[in-house]
């Protein structure tokens, strides 16, 4: 089987295949993109900016036919497809309309007689390397801005991905990126490790599991190469208190199995208050009750789409059962279908014992995780018990105290009364080994600029 394909994952259906990159064809895709560079990086702003602002409309314009591309490709349902088509515009439209003036030149005072200025000036080729889970989003936050700045831009995305990989370079080239200034690449981890040595690449974006972090990390910084990672996250919502638990809980059910749990900043640990708790798991377990396998194409009501691979849904079922192993309880849901599908129903876990193999693991599929706490403190130090930093948030009816847990959160994104707070503006990313970095936002722009000074003496 082709690396690079279209598949299923309802039917495990093959769809399509596509060739993988020849070294020859890599060699090209790096030549090209460092020609371009050289003049992209010359035109203003402001044109950079336009061809960017296109690139949003097209997205929009195109918003049924890329969304079922993604569909197909990975599982999604038409309508959570089309969402992620419309937040991907958002975001490449955020730096149409805001990325100049985020990069624009400033004074700043200086005891050396002349004038010193910061300036924001792109780098070079860089190389992205982006996951399956949202194959539109992920690259919309890398590339928009950093085409904004002037670099250019060589992608290598999911071997799932091939078809709205395709698309993406597409709509670029319309909207009038230079032909070789945005480039989707069919590589071999052999041929990323190249690109990352090559010195007319300046940079690589990561979003993807910690291992791969790892190891991408390891040859930026062998060859001297700045990175972001966005790795896994193991993201805490800590329940203090609630007026209203049924809402709370399916506020947490909602988030935990949108994209069928395949999302980096999930809850993927519910720590729940005692006083409440029993009431919580009793809400998630009627709404994981009675669940059946859909098609994403045409999804009804009590039906769930099948996750990105029958690979990843084994996986999934690997650690319940381990998790089952080690003292957890499957209070509901959990069921892998029959082969090739890729479905795994919805499932509610408590009590994964905090000395076991299973605690420290990210489950990357619906799976909410139920834990039982009766102080602040003890809810805080749970929530910190993590090798991971990505996301977290703190619910109490009363905002003051919530507001002192979150506060100690050792993550990229503390909430209060909110899981996730996501738009074009807000940055992205975390802390320990959940990676560095930020995405969107107005600091987004500013990983891949060379934020260099400019003085000239009186």
């Amino acid at each position: 089987m082709s690396k690079y394909r279209v598949q299923n994952p309802a039917t495990g259906e093959v769809l399509e295949t596509f060739e993988a990159a020849t070294d020859a064809q890599i060699e090209e895709a790096l030549a090209s993109a460092n020609a371009v560079y050289r003049e992209w990086r010359e035109r203003s702003v402001q044109e950079r900016a336009a061809v960017v602002k296109r690139v949003a409309e097209l997205f929009v314009e195109r918003k049924d036919e890329l969304a079922r591309l993604i569909a197909v490709e990975m599982g999604k349902s038409i309508a959570e497809s089309i969402d992620e088509v419309e937040f991907a515009a958002s975001i490449i439209d955020y730096y149409a309309v805001h990325g100049p003036s985020l990069i624009t030149d400033y004074e700043i005072p200086s005891t050396v007689s002349g004038k010193a200025y910061i300036e924001h000036r792109p780098v070079g080729t860089l190389l992205g390397v982006m996951p399956w889970n949202f194959p539109y989003y992920q690259v919309a936050r890398f590339a928009a801005p950093n085409l904004v700045l002037g670099n250019t831009i060589l992608l290598k995305h999911a071997d799932i991905c091939a078809g709205s990989a395709l698309a993406i370079q597409d709509i670029m080239e319309e909207a009038g990126v230079p032909v070789g200034g945005y480039q989707n690449v069919f590589a071999s981890h052999d041929q990323i490790a190249t690109m990352i040595a090559d010195p007319r690449v300046q940079g690589v974006s990561l979003t993807g599991s910690e291992r791969a972090g790892a190891i991408i990390g390891a040859q930026a910084g062998k060859n001297l190469k700045k990175c972001v990672l966005e790795l896994g996250g193991i993201d805490p919502m800590v329940v203090l208190d609630s007026d209203d638990v049924a809402a709370v809980a399916k506020q947490a059910w909602d988030f935990r199995v949108y994209n069928v749990g395949q999302v980096c900043n999930s809850n993927k640990r519910l720590i729940v208050m005692d006083d409440i708790y029993d009431e919580f798991v009793a809400e998630l377990t009627k709404l994981a009750t009675g669940l059946v396998p859909g098609d994403q194409l045409n999804l009804a009501d009590g039906e769930f789409v099948p996750m990105s691979s029958r690979a990843a849904a084994e996986t999934v079922h690997a650690q319940v059962q381990k998790a089952i192993s080690e003292g957890a309880t499957l209070v509901a849901g959990g069921v892998l279908s029959d082969g090739p599908s890729a479905h795994y129903s919805p499932a509610v876990l408590t009590g994964v014992p905090r000395d076991s193999v299973s605690y420290g693991q990210e489950i990357f599929g619906p799976v909410a995780t139920v834990y039982k706490v009766s102080s602040d403190e003890e809810a805080l130090e749970l929530a910190n018990d993590c090798a991971l930093g990505l996301g977290g948030s703190v619910f109490s009816t009363d905002v003051a105290r919530a507001t002192r847990v979150a506060a100690g959160l050792e993550v990229g994104m503390a909430h209060v009364n909110t899981i996730a707070a996501e738009a074009a503006e807000l940055p992205f990313g975390g802390v320990k080994q959940s990676g560095f970095g930020r995405e969107m936002g107005p600091i987004g722009i500013g990983e891949f600029a060379n934020k260099r000074l400019f003085f000239v003496a009186e």
